[in-house]
């Protein structure tokens, strides 16, 4: 089950956090995948280690952002092979209220988290639509449905993700395409920590517990999780599945009082 041989994947934000545990795990499971990233350094690092363990990854350097970029790299990607999955995973976070919520951030935010992820969707889906269809999956966030303290762009941005996944998931039944998201509460990342560190100097560990226990289940998600949960959803196993998104929350949204 679940088996991904043969099939080519575009992760992007594909070597850190989240988007590793997904190239890792796709690539275990037969994949191709082509890790989108910003910083090649570390998309390198990381393919070549998914490579020295017998998958099969490459690396590309890429600002989401910029749609000339992303439909040139996409386009020389599908011109060697057929694209079946596209995940879309990078995306940036911003601490604010929306009267402190400065517009170069929102912004910032909005380019990478909204256009980028709509870059990326008009570049893939024209390889996917000649090739037969396919499957798209979005990175949302339990904040596009429920108020988080402080997220106002990035709650924003989510809601945006969220809607798209739907819309996609309609405009294209026709083409064979499916199309869902993933809505994570927080996930330990390294992300996560640095965040910790930098806003709570001296008061890490107390500041992880506190984090921790606003999931009802005690605990952060693992990145892991989250990638079994994608490659459910990208496999043909999960054929029956588009226009949905996936609560992977430790019961945050419902069953907090």
């Amino acid at each position: 089950m679940f088996d991904l041989s043969g099939k080519t994947a575009l992760v992007t934000g594909g070597a850190s956090g989240i988007g590793l545990a997904i190239s890792r795990t796709f690539a275990k499971q037969g994949a191709h995948v082509h890790i989108l990233e910003i910083n090649i350094d570390v998309a390198t690092q990381v393919a070549n280690d998914i490579n020295a363990e017998g998958g099969k990854a490459e690396a590309h350097v890429v600002d989401i952002s910029k749609q000339a970029d992303v439909v040139n790299l996409i386009n020389a990607i599908a011109a060697n092979q057929k694209i079946d999955i596209l995940v879309n995973n990078a995306g940036i976070a911003h601490i604010g209220k929306a009267d402190n919520t400065a517009e170069i951030d929102f912004d910032r935010v909005i380019n990478v988290n909204v256009k980028g992820v709509y870059n990326c969707l008009m570049a893939t889906i024209p390889h996917l639509k000649s090739n037969g269809g396919g499957v798209i999956l979005n990175m949302a966030s339990i904040a596009a449905t429920v108020g988080i303290p402080d997220r106002f762009a990035y709650s924003t941005a989510k809601g945006a993700v969220y809607s798209m996944t739907l819309s996609v998931a309609r405009d294209y039944l026709g083409d064979g395409i499916r199309c869902n998201s993933i809505s994570p509460a927080r996930v330990h990342t390294p992300f996560v920590d640095g965040f910790i560190a930098k806003t709570y100097p001296g008061k890490e560990e107390e500041m992880f517990e506190k984090l921790s226990k606003t999931q009802p289940i005690g605990r952060m998600a693992k990145p892991e999780e989250i990638g079994a949960l994608a490659l459910y959803l990208c496999s043909d196993e999960a054929g029956f599945v588009t226009g949905c998104d996936y609560l992977i929350d430790g019961g945050f949204e419902k069953l907090n009082n």
